[in-house]
């Protein structure tokens, strides 16, 4: 799970809001906190992790400390055609991996703790997705923009991953499943591929 979450790190937050606008649901970039030496582990209950997302959203002007959040982030996913099963009957599905994380909100002051986070964030992104960006003459930028970033912490609760990877079907079948998708150009499906091969014995059939 925690492979997941570093590798896709734009999560869906999800809180349930006001009684008149009802749950919101924000797409934005979720890092574990650096000031505690968080590395997502297991995700397990007091990990800490960061988000933020821009002030005018009405999803931020709702969201208040001790607020229960979800965060949902989603992995590799592909459609599975009956055709690669070679055997009939068969049903279409969709392989898909996901990770569901529950926690409760901090909000952050704004101005240099809000800072720190947009900060942290482009620095873990840029070493993990980049090609050695140097932010640091972007600074004075980041001072100019940041009163519009609003920042929280989420202290994690609880954690649950979903991943489906056709282990309801028949070895040889699951087989050409993940040589299917291994085959081929797009590099989501052959991302499934990947994790269908990871997949731990028991969890195979």
């Amino acid at each position: 799970m925690a492979d997941l979450v570093r590798d896709n790190p734009l999560a869906l937050a999800v809180t349930n809001g006001t009684d008149e606008a009802g749950p919101f649901a924000t797409h934005l970039p979720v890092i574990p906190d650096p000031a505690t030496g968080e590395t997502l582990g297991d995700l397990a209950p007091g990990t800490v992790l960061l988000g933020h997302m821009n002030r005018a959203n009405p999803h931020w002007k709702s969201l208040r400390t001790g607020d229960l959040i979800l965060l949902a982030f989603t992995g590799p996913h592909a459609y599975v055609s009956p055709t690669v099963y070679e055997m009939t009957p068969a049903a279409p599905t969709w392989n898909f991996t996901s990770v569901h994380v529950r926690g409760t909100v901090q909000t952050l002051e704004a101005g240099e703790e809000t800072l720190a986070v947009v900060r942290a964030t482009a620095r873990m992104f840029e070493a993990r997705f980049g090609a050695g960006w140097d932010q640091t003459e972007s600074v004075g930028y980041f001072r100019e923009i940041v009163a519009g970033v609003g920042a929280f912490r989420v202290t994690v609760t609880a954690a649950e991953g979903m991943f489906k990877l056709s282990q309801e079907q028949p070895a040889d079948v699951r087989d050409r499943v993940r040589r299917s998708f291994g085959a081929q150009e797009c590099t989501r499906r052959r991302a499934v591929a990947d994790l269908m091969a990871r997949l731990p014995e028991d969890q195979k059939g």
